[in-house]
């Protein structure tokens, strides 16, 4: 036990860890709930996090796993700045905090001396002391740029990708700067829903702040402040605990992207793992370099995609926070792949190289900890992004929207389970959008929704179905798709077969994994996602498994490769 964890006892440092925890949900259900676009308030697309005053984190909801790893970036981007109490500062550029532009995030920080709500004024005669921040980090529907959805497939610079702030503040001194507002509502498409959404995450960490400070109500300063280093603490001290019980020693492992969306050239991604004695260290030296297209991943999201593997290889219930990430070092090459320099575009790393980080480093562990490490997932949130014209008005009209949709498939066979079918894997936690709020929202028709038959991968335990989803426009639209293993499959492992490879369709013509588009009312979209790697042999596979799979029409055209 750590001399932060001995002032307090058990019983009450449980109780506020979870109070914690909760007031971190609770502002993600603020948000969730006081949202506009489906893509938030459907999808759930959205993330909420507390840190504390030297900017660690200290509690997070169970959101999406790639924008909390990179959370702390945002945190220390915004500390650079001196924030002050009555602040909330808003960023999205990946180059000083953020992720990708669809993400914005915004760090309120929390002091004793507030009165309640963003815009309140400040108690001129209570103490300033900043005890902490409640951060909220959402994927806004589009942020601008080249294409409706700012997901554009053929982007090569950051500018082409949307509206880029470094943090700044959107209220100071506990007032809204109308001109800071104005500003990002002019670069965006939509701007009421954008400034809907935007409001929603000023309520959520208003919320945080209002339960943080009845926590210090509740258990006084000294206390709650020695809560924050105690679960620290016992994190770090769990994680490397997990971590000494793997075998020491360095695993190597390789994968590929499918092209930058400029070429379709492979892009080598290579990681090698050392395990010693309860710390990790992850090095991607031999990744490619930086890339004239859109996967370039920031270091946050790439040391966000190796905290979820490390995560997901020790005990689930270690609370989450930064003492989690304290026994893993990351170590990546500047100006390569996965640590770009700015004007990067950068827009398709944060969806789709952090799966293939995910992969790799999975990979890698799966030598040391075979035990625990499923076979490959589909490896790719599948983006779609539908977005349509407006019309030079005020109104909102049936071709003003934006669409925005990654698109679950199959979870890669366990150790000792099939794989879960048509699921949302890796960096990705999201949701679907359901179809009648789809339809409801856009002029979108869904014309199929349904698992892809035979997808999985055969083994001992099969791999998890990838799904069909198919949109037919109501309206001229662009279309974007950011997507991957359409030519390399998802692997299996311990001799089971690979997954299936998705495929992309407009109307009847396949398309390329990354695409965008101008199509014309009345076309239909299909993605077809892949389907999990199978695990073991598959001639061990368990005959009352096999019948329930015949009997679930999951077998079709079973891949055998």
């Amino acid at each position: 036990m750590s001399d932060t964890e001995s002032t307090l006892d058990a019983v009450t440092l449980e109780i506020i860890r979870n109070q914690l925890e909760g007031v971190a949900e609770e502002m993600g259900e603020v948000l969730i709930t006081s949202a506009y676009s489906p893509n938030i308030k459907e999808r759930r697309d959205c993330s909420t996090a507390l840190f504390d005053a030297d900017g660690r984190l200290v509690a997070q909801a169970e959101h999406i796993p790639v924008h909390l790893g990179a959370m702390p970036e945002a945190v220390d981007a915004v500390l650079d700045d001196e924030p002050k109490p009555g602040d909330v500062f808003v960023l999205n550029d990946p180059f000083a905090g953020g992720t990708h532009l669809p993400d914005i995030t915004m760090v309120s920080p929390i002091s004793v001396a507030e009165t309640g709500c963003a815009e309140a004024s400040l108690d001129a005669e209570a103490s300033p002391e900043i005890v902490g921040y409640a951060v909220s980090r959402a994927h806004h529907a589009d942020v601008g740029g080249m294409t409706p959805g700012s997901m554009p497939a053929g982007a090569r610079d950051i500018q082409q990708e949307g509206l880029r702030l470094p943090p700044t503040r959107l209220v100071d001194g506990g007032e809204i700067d109308a001109d800071v507002r104005e500003l990002i509502l002019a670069n965006v498409r939509d701007s009421r829903e954008r400034w809907a959404d935007l409001r929603a995450q000023l309520a959520a960490n208003e919320r945080g702040g209002e339960r943080l400070r009845a926590l210090l109500d509740e258990h006084g300063h000294e206390e709650l402040l020695t809560a924050f280093d105690a679960v620290i603490d016992y994190s770090r001290d769990r994680v490397a605990s997990e971590l000494s019980e793997l075998p020491d020693g360095t695993w190597e492992a390789s994968d590929a992207l499918e092209g930058d969306g400029v070429t379709d050239v492979d892009i080598p991604i290579e990681v090698t793992v050392e395990l010693d004695g309860g710390e990790a260290t992850v090095d991607f030296t031999g990744t490619a370099g930086q890339v004239a297209g859109n996967l370039n991943a920031p270091l946050a999201v790439a040391k966000s995609a190796v905290y979820f593997v490390i995560r997901c290889v020790t005990d689930p219930e270690i609370p989450p926070n930064q003492g989690c990430y304290d026994p893993i070092s990351v170590h990546v090459p500047s100006k390569s792949l996965l640590n770009p320099e700015s004007p990067a575009a950068v827009v398709g790393g944060n969806v789709e190289t952090s799966q293939r980080v995910t992969d790799v480093t999975f990979a890698a562990l799966a030598k040391a900890a075979p035990e625990v490490v499923p076979a490959g997932g589909q490896g790719t949130m599948n983006n779609l992004t539908i977005g349509g014209r407006t019309d030079g008005d005020d109104e909102i009209t049936a071709e003003e929207f934006s669409y925005y949709e990654t698109i679950g498939g199959g979870f890669g066979a366990r150790p000792s389970k099939d794989g879960m079918d048509g699921v949302q894997v890796g960096m990705t936690n999201t949701l679907n959008t359901p179809v009648e709020a789809l339809e409801a929202a856009y002029p979108l028709a869904v014309e199929r929704y349904a698992l892809r038959p035979g997808s999985g991968g055969n083994g001992r335990y099969r791999g998890g179905l990838g799904i069909e989803r198919s949109v037919t426009l109501g309206t001229d639209a662009t279309v974007s798709l950011l997507t991957e293993r359409r030519r390399i499959p998802p692997r299996g492992i311990a001799g089971g077969a690979d997954g299936a490879t998705g495929e992309n369709f407009i109307d009847d013509e396949p398309v390329p994994a990354k695409t965008t588009r101008e199509v014309d009312a009345g076309t239909t979209v299909t993605v077809r996602t892949p389907g999990g790697g199978g695990h073991g042999d598959p001639d061990e596979r368990d005959e009352t498994l096999e019948a329930r799979d015949r009997a679930d029409g999951k077998t079709g055209m079973e891949n055998q490769s």
